[in-house]
């Protein structure tokens, strides 16, 4: 029988809710910067300088090939081995999820943001040449702006997809919500009150960022058409 008393305790106590909280914190930790990192990489894959693209196409390529739990267990036991740097004591699981993570979804933002600049006209570029603005002035006040209203759509699915991916850190035992929903089974072979509590932690967040993307586009949809 389903324990429904225990399905409500697991979801409102603090053991799935600090689990919830560590996924969406390393979530959003990777997703910040790798937006950052895969903004410039977007830039420099349509770029004219060939051996650039020559080597963000390479790097887009291994990391989009390469499966998410084998880049993880990569970064957790073969760092280490590569050097002493990564068996300090700073090294830790969250931080290992973190690079892993990290680098797989700079290359999947890479391919989305250098494919948005790319949809916006080059004449509006030229356009602002002509009135004198800096290179950076024209991206950040010309290209971003549409480049991101194209953009978000993907972006958000590539944070929800992040989002569920976390729970491959359970193999490094990460204390995120998937690794606390299976310590407590373990302790009470309660499988589907569990589950079920972990999935309504899921859904409430891809909720939220469902909800975030339309307010996303609706603003940066304004004085578009």
């Amino acid at each position: 029988m389903f324990d429904f008393n225990l399905f409500t305790t697991a979801i409102f106590g603090w053991p799935l809710a600090k689990g919830a909280l560590l996924t969406l914190v390393l979530s959003v930790s990777v997703m910040a910067v790798s937006l950052v990192v895969a903004t410039f990489f977007g830039l420099a894959a349509g770029s004219g300088k060939k051996p650039m693209r020559w080597l963000i196409g390479s790097y887009v390529w291994l990391f989009r090939g390469a499966p998410a739990l084998l880049i993880l267990l990569f970064v957790w036991n073969g760092l280490p081995q590569l050097s002493p740097v990564f068996r300090a004591t700073w090294f830790t699981p969250f931080v290992a999820a973190f690079l892993a993570l990290m680098l797989i979804q700079v290359a999947y933002l890479t391919e989305i943001l250098r494919s948005a600049f790319a949809a916006v006209g080059k004449g509006q570029r030229e356009g602002a040449a002509a009135l004198g603005l800096h290179r950076w002035h024209t991206f950040i006040l010309i290209t971003l702006p549409q480049a991101l209203r194209i953009a978000v759509p993907s972006l958000v699915n590539e944070f929800i997809s992040l989002l569920k991916a976390t729970s491959l850190a359970t193999v490094i035992s990460l204390k995120e919500l998937m690794t606390v929903t299976q310590f407590a089974i373990a302790t009470s072979f309660r499988f589907l009150e569990w589950y079920g509590a972990a999935l309504v932690y899921y859904m409430l967040m891809v909720s939220v960022l469902t909800f975030a993307q339309s307010r996303i586009e609706a603003v940066l949809s304004r004085g578009h058409r």
